[in-house]
């Protein structure tokens, strides 16, 4: 069996898990929303937020509302069909 260094969301501690559900349920979140909803410590979401950086999960933006913040938010990859065509969420009659 190889190992990669290559990591994923799988490898990452509970802290890292519980704020990609958080960002998955609730959409774009400031450091501060997530602490409140997820009720870790600040420290323990900046952990997690970086280590969610590092693989290429969530994206980090200015908050415009408050420029001292950040606003975080998924940075997932589009779902695809079978013939390698882009699924969009409307469809034509």
């Amino acid at each position: 069996m190889t190992q990669t260094d290559e990591e994923s969301l799988d490898d990452l501690p509970p802290s890292a898990k519980l704020v990609f559900k958080v960002l998955e349920y609730n959409g774009p979140l400031t450091q501060k929303g997530i602490v409140e909803e997820s009720m870790l410590s600040a420290r323990t979401v900046r952990y997690a937020l970086e280590r969610l950086e590092g693989i290429g999960i969530v994206d980090e933006d200015v908050y415009f509302a408050d420029a001292r913040q950040n606003l975080y938010q998924l940075n997932l990859p589009e779902p695809t069909t079978a013939d390698g065509a882009c699924e969009t969420s409307s469809q034509a009659d």
